[in-house]
């Protein structure tokens, strides 16, 4: 009877350290698997970032060219008034002095 009792006693202590050692493993795995999910967070954030960067740096490269093609418009049609004006301005001081003096 001692010998039986002695055997339950050992599958109990064994029972109970498989047990142990299972919660161990379990602790343990969800240690990698919230490394690996802080990994991956990590990960995403940073090529989120590296897209964002890319976003950003293209939009102002856009805005850059078409703030220079604009200046360049600019520039061209006050070129082109100022053109209009020396080839016609006398023409303009006449006309202008006419209409004054019409009445």
């Amino acid at each position: 009877m001692n010998n039986i009792i002695s055997k339950i006693s050992e599958i109990e202590a064994s029972a109970a350290a498989i047990m142990d050692a299972a919660g161990e493993r379990k602790k343990e795995y969800a240690k990698e698997m919230e490394e690996k999910a802080a990994a991956f967070d990590r990960e995403l954030e940073e090529k989120t970032a590296g897209q964002l960067k890319e976003l950003r740096d293209a939009m102002e490269l856009e805005a850059k060219r078409q703030l220079d093609t604009q200046r360049q418009e600019a520039e061209d049609t006050i070129r082109r008034m100022e053109e209009n004006y020396r080839r016609n301005h006398a023409r303009y001081v006449e006309n202008l002095f006419l209409a004054m003096t019409k009445e």
